[in-house]
């Protein structure tokens, strides 16, 4: 009987986790973590090195490159340009 409850309160206490979301934004190039009590923030919202350092100055916070960049849009309508040769 005691291990009956244990195994249901275990279940339980993984049921009511939070699922875990991935932190990084693919549409920003820099993030940037702030360390706190109890845990870590992520923002990916920059778009260069020094804008992000610039935010997290004076704070725990690093900035680094997001490993998840997917980098600029692409424009498939666009042709590209041909440029004639002088003579």
């Amino acid at each position: 009987m005691r291990s009956l409850i244990l195994a249901l309160l275990a279940v339980s206490v993984i049921a009511t986790a939070p699922a875990s979301a991935q932190k990084y934004d693919s549409t920003s190039p820099v993030c940037k973590t702030n360390y706190r009590w109890g845990g870590e923030d992520t923002d990916c919202g920059y778009t260069s090195l020094e804008q992000c350092r610039a935010a997290a100055s004076g704070l725990p916070a690093m900035c680094f490159n997001n490993p998840y960049y997917a980098g600029p849009p692409l424009d498939r309508w666009r042709q590209p340009v041909r440029r004639r040769r002088p003579r």
